[in-house]
């Protein structure tokens, strides 16, 4: 019974991810790992391996949500799969070494790395900055730089990395929706390098519950991610009727609240 309790709620965090990640283009990490914190705080994880579960499983719920938003934007044309293809490595180890470090950190340093990411983006909402582009296509070192510090950084925080890759591609004179496109595929090799990583990292670690692979707790990530498939495209749907910078703006509020709420130890 508790554990068809729990499946339901995961359910519900997918849904509400899934709607929030079409409705505003914003990455469902956000808002699964403070929920899982707060639901698997509840009942049987250990404290001092509470914050690199919620993170692991949200990686892991990214690798099919991203796979099927990149199949998406493939079929409108915006997908630079050389950009794809050059970043990729640098994702990969940097994803790789984040999941690496992150088992090495205690959860208090990682909640409050995960708050400061938190409020930068949603001080960038708020403020609805938009990086000047550059003109300078990226070349081969440039990507493979900047995919490392991407991979490592999401690694840390459990996202797919979309609010970092954007504004980066923005920058390198990408069309912001070729730049939303090529982000949606990049966070694919984030999520299974990272997903990858906790699982090696956890399966070590002794006192973690029944269903759970390394640091990646499954009925979460299957009930995560069957609902946030769902309702990802009525998010999109949303999206043309609904007053989306508004909505982006209160949406950053609410990440400022759950930052705050964890900063404080209530998560």
């Amino acid at each position: 019974m508790q554990l068809f309790i729990e499946f339901f709620l995961f359910l519900l965090t997918g849904a509400f991810a899934g709607i929030l990640s079409g409705l505003l283009g914003v990455g469902g990490g956000l808002i699964i790992v403070p929920i899982l914190l707060f639901l698997l705080g509840q009942h049987h994880f250990p404290a001092a391996q509470l914050m690199h579960v919620a993170l692991g499983t949200s990686l892991a719920t990214i690798i099919f949500t991203s796979l099927a938003s990149a199949r998406a934007h493939h079929g409108h044309g915006n997908v630079n799969w050389r950009i794809v293809r050059l970043i990729a490595p640098g994702i990969i180890a940097g994803t790789l070494l984040g999941a690496w470090l992150a088992a090495r950190m205690n959860t208090g340093s990682l909640k409050i790395l995960f708050v400061i990411f938190v409020f930068y983006v949603g001080t960038h909402l708020l403020l609805d900055f938009c990086p000047p582009p550059s003109r300078t296509p990226p070349g081969k070192a440039k990507l493979l730089t900047a995919g490392g510090l991407i991979g490592a950084l999401s690694s840390l925080v459990g996202i797919g990395g979309g609010s970092m890759t954007v504004p980066f591609l923005v920058c390198c004179n990408c069309h912001m929706r070729e730049a939303v496109g090529t982000s949606s595929a990049v966070g694919f090799p984030i999520a299974v390098a990272g997903t990858v990583g906790y699982i090696a990292t956890g399966l070590q670690v002794t006192g973690l519950p029944p269903y759970s692979l390394g640091f990646v707790y499954l009925p979460a990530v299957a009930g995560i991610t069957m609902a946030s498939m769902l309702t990802a495209p009525i998010g999109a749907k949303l999206a043309q009727t609904l007053p989306v910078p508004l909505l982006k703006k209160l949406f950053a509020l609410l990440l400022y609240g759950l930052g705050l709420k964890m900063l404080l130890g209530s998560l």
